[in-house]
């Protein structure tokens, strides 16, 4: 009786990031300091029609995330200015000339600058709403839009009872 035996032998090397399931499709933004992670799949992303899209302002506004943007997202201002924490230059596309001459007269410039409108996401990254830019929104001020941007609604606490505002007023 004779007996056949094939053995295959394959080398290990480094999975792709298609391979490893890394979401290269999905990318994550984390908005600081809210701590809020969003993923979106890549192409798919329905466009708000402000800044570039899949830019981080167009991101922001179909999470429900307030960045400002005073100009509608067309590299005219720095009201949509964030710090980049995490994934700068690999998941960023990079700043042309106008973001970089518009973004250097932004308020708290940073060597991680960008602007919101024109920084598009191809990766995971990590940013932070600048302080003046969340502070003034949060403590009750309303878009220098007016009522073009609603402030970010406020969390519903308990139910009020009747004649009870919900604030406790």
């Amino acid at each position: 009786m004779f007996l056949s035996i094939i053995l295959t032998v394959s080398y290990a090397r480094s999975a792709t990031p298609v391979e490893s399931g890394y979401n290269w499709k999905v990318p994550k933004v984390t908005f600081l300091p809210l701590g809020r992670t969003v993923e979106f799949e890549s192409g798919k992303l329905p466009y708000k029609g402000h800044g570039k899209p899949e830019s981080l302002l167009d991101i922001a506004l179909n999470f429900g995330i307030h960045l400002e943007h005073a100009c509608g997202g067309n590299c005219a201002c720095t009201t949509c200015h964030v710090v980049v924490k995490d994934g700068n230059d690999a998941h960023l596309i990079e700043a042309d000339d106008d973001e970089l001459d518009r973004v250097d007269m932004a308020a708290d410039l940073t060597p991680h600058s960008r602007l919101g409108c024109q920084a598009v996401v191809k990766g995971d990254v990590v940013v932070e709403i600048p302080a003046w830019n969340r502070n003034y929104i949060s403590e009750g001020g309303a878009s220098i839009l007016g009522d073009g941007i609603p402030p970010p609604k406020k969390p519903h606490s308990a139910a009020a009872s009747p004649g009870e505002s919900p604030a406790g007023d």
